[in-house]
């Protein structure tokens, strides 16, 4: 059951297509087209729609940009649902909307739904709901790395479950390999550090300084330095308040203000407001006998002693060689020593951390490998299975005789994980190499499919694929292009009934230039340029009864009107409606 459907693409001045909207439906859909006619831009818009590469170069020549939308029919729920209406794109009844606007100075734009979204947005969104194969995809399926990834997409659980684990266990490993390295690379900058802090400390601790104390000596610093003029001040002061005892007839405040307040007391009685100025004198003679007082003792415990002047001379030049140093103050000295001790004691650790990462480094290593093993043996079950499958597509297209297997080897490392007993190198994914390799026919020996197999072949193996991957992790609608190169005869009626099977649990868009292809085609588009070369609305058009015959006719003999090319056209015809 098809869960999603393309069903529509409008392209605007892309390569020869001028303005064109290709309809498409559930099922096999087939796109035709003498060669040049612009089919290939069917594929290279759906890339666009999907966040492939923008090149402008594809610009049609005198436009400003070109413009590709797709309408796709997505069930309410559907993962490309979800993310969609997370970037706040909107359904138009139930579909949903996919532009893509390239200008020809380069730039990229991309809408969904109706709200401008990154290009990657679009690329996230592509894997669930359409896979684009063509000669470029071939080529990928050479790769390595694209291998292993098919096997695993094939395995399911079985081995993303395991695969999990690895990814977690390596992760773990890495940051801690990377910790241990710094630790043990850095050792002799580290040792440095913890020298000159413990010289610092050391410095700190002979002086012992105080909170506050600099504050503290340089007020006694400015008070011992001027003793005696701040003793003649004093006492001049006492004798002014209190009178000057070797001068009976000296006149002093407090007798002053004595007198003052004796004259009122006189009369208070008499009238409230003067009683209250009378108690007010008597408080100023009660604060200037105090002061009197006050001043008498600091005249008499100045101490002039040079010597504790050099002495806090001497300390405050200690606790100065400290802030030029290490701080601003003698408070900014002892917070620095607080955090330098701190980090000696954590440098004084090294030694110490170094053993629990080494020890922690084997363990986590021996456990990646446990699970690089278990990794391993579950590839190596599904590889089976997924070569089986293979191989038996293949004998229905055409190659009965092909064998296919994989090759799941591990690399010699020294520096890597013990795995069965070998000590192999190790990545991200695992420890495994895997190869696909294709025996075409009997005796001839498994090779390497980037060796092994022709073009030709290659595609069927490809196709083979995909129709496995169809019964085990299903996409909504697959696009191939050119997925028939290289073949003709018996195999291109063979891919034709393929391609058909796959067309009964997704949607399958296939631009071909075999007959023996497109005939087994649910619906056959045809794509035809104007007399000036470019294609417009009117030159993609569905192909039904005699034109559909006219046009399989081109593709057998190069001739539509032709009476045998007629013939077997519906022979084709007739041998794919009896086969569906």
């Amino acid at each position: 059951m098809v869960c999603s459907v393309l069903e529509e693409m409008r392209i605007r001045s892309l390569g020869v297509i001028d303005d064109a909207v290709v309809e498409l439906s559930p099922g096999f859909t087939a796109v035709t087209g003498e060669t040049g006619a612009g089919k290939t831009m069917v594929v290279t818009s759906l890339g666009l729609l999907l966040g492939g590469r923008a090149d402008p170069a594809l610009v049609r020549i005198g436009a400003q940009k070109a413009v590709v939308e797709g309408r796709i029919s997505v069930p309410a729920g559907a993962a490309a649902v979800v993310r969609a209406e997370e970037a706040g794109a909107e359904l138009d009844d139930g579909d949903l909307l996919i532009s893509r606007t390239v200008s020809a100075e380069g730039r990229s734009r991309a809408h969904l739904g109706g709200r401008s979204v990154p290009v990657g947005l679009l690329a996230e969104l592509a894997d669930d709901l359409v896979a684009v194969h063509g000669q470029t995809d071939q080529q990928g399926l050479l790769k390595l790395s694209r291998q292993r990834g098919a096997l695993d997409r094939y395995a399911g659980d079985a081995v993303a479950v395991p695969l999990a684990k690895y990814g977690e266990a390596y992760r773990r490993l890495r940051a801690v390999a990377v910790e241990l390295d710094e630790i043990t690379t850095r050792a002799r900058e580290r040792a440095q550090e913890a020298d000159l802090l413990r010289y610092g400390l050391d410095e700190i601790a002979a002086v012992e300084p105080r909170p506050g104390e600099d504050a503290e000596l340089a007020e006694e610093a400015e008070r011992l330095g001027h003793a005696e003029a701040l003793s003649s001040a004093a006492t001049a002061a006492h004798a002014a308040l209190a009178g000057n005892p070797e001068d009976p007839e000296s006149i002093d405040a407090q007798a002053l203000v004595a007198g003052a307040h004796r004259a009122l007391e006189a009369v208070r009685a008499h009238d409230p407001a003067l009683a209250a100025l009378a108690e007010r004198i008597g408080e100023v003679g009660i604060l200037l006998g105090d002061v009197a007082g006050e001043l008498a003792g600091y005249a008499g415990d100045l101490d002039a002693d040079p010597l504790r002047l050099a002495a806090v001379e001497e300390r405050r030049a200690a606790l100065t060689a400290l802030t030029r140093k290490y701080g601003d103050d003698v408070n900014a000295v002892l917070g620095w020593a607080e955090q330098s001790a701190a980090r000696l004691t954590e440098l004084d650790g090294d030694d110490e951390r170094i053993g629990e990462l080494a020890a922690e480094r084997d363990a986590l290593g021996a456990e990646l490998g446990g699970l690089a093993q278990a990794l391993t043996d579950a590839r190596a079950e599904a590889a089976e299975r997924f070569a089986a499958a293979v191989t038996a597509e293949l004998a229905s297209l055409a190659m009965p005789h092909a064998r296919v297997s994989f090759d799941i080897r591990q690399t010699e490392d020294p520096e890597g994980v013990e795995v069965g007993g070998r000590t192999v190198a190790y990545g991200p994914s695992g420890v495994d190499e895997v190869e696909l390799l294709l025996a075409p026919h009997p005796g001839a020996p498994p090779r390497p499919i980037a060796k092994g197999a022709s073009g030709g072949e290659l595609s069927r193996v490809m196709l083979a694929v995909e129709v496995v991957f169809a019964g085990t992790d299903p996409v909504p609608t697959y696009l191939f292009d050119e997925v028939d190169a290289g073949v003709g005869g018996k195999a291109a009626v063979e891919i034709g009934r393929r391609l058909a099977k796959l067309a009964r649990s997704a949607q399958v868009v296939v631009v071909t230039h075999l007959p023996q292809v497109a005939a087994f085609a649910d619906r056959q588009l045809l794509v035809e340029k104007t007399n000036d070369g470019s294609v417009t609305r009117s030159g993609v058009k569905v192909l039904e009864g005699e034109d559909r015959i006219r046009e399989l006719s081109r593709m057998l003999a190069g001739q539509e009107d032709s009476e045998a090319a007629r013939a077997h056209a519906e022979e084709l015809l007739a041998t794919a409606r009896a086969d569906q």
